[in-house]
């Protein structure tokens, strides 16, 4: 008996980079990272600015303390006491918000009305592509059925 032959690990390695899934993953890597400089540009820029007008641009500034006294040193660490910094998390979750929105108003929404728009011109073209179709096919019935009865007629005049 031969004993059946494994695949090598670089033969293994090599198919699973010429999956297409793959390649799409690397690709919506590279394109997400060139996507992040502009989405930070436009919160940076614009909605961080209309924020400050409102309130602060930095809530990394608001803690509660737990423990008194609570001091910090020059570089943010903890001296004494047990801060609580629920103003840097309030910020990370509005700079996430923000960003979510941005992404989704700009690039998802307008993204699923043009695939919409692309799916309903094809679906139009198909409709129509199958009207003339089935308008094509009664015609072919209709002359088909005028040539039996004219078949029919010509025979009883014999």
């Amino acid at each position: 008996m031969s004993a059946k032959k494994e695949p090598s690990v670089w033969q293994g390695f090599k198919a699973f980079l010429m999956r297409g899934n793959v390649v799409d993953l690397a690709v919506a890597v590279v394109i997400g990272a060139a996507f992040t400089n502009i989405v930070n540009s436009v919160v940076k820029g614009l909605i961080n600015p209309v924020v400050g007008a409102i309130g602060t641009k930095n809530l990394d500034s608001y803690s509660s303390c737990l423990k008194d006294p609570c001091t910090l040193n020059a570089d943010g660490t903890v001296k004494s006491g047990i801060p609580i910094m629920w103003g840097s998390v309030l910020g990370a979750t509005l700079t996430f918000v923000i960003t979510a929105a941005v992404v989704y108003f700009l690039m998802v929404l307008p993204m699923a009305k043009y695939l919409a728009r692309v799916e309903a011109r094809r679906k139009a073209r198909e409709g129509t592509h199958e009207v003339i179709e089935v308008t094509e096919l009664e015609v072919l019935k209709q002359i088909r059925d005028e040539l039996v009865a004219q078949r029919g007629t010509g025979r009883q005049e014999l």
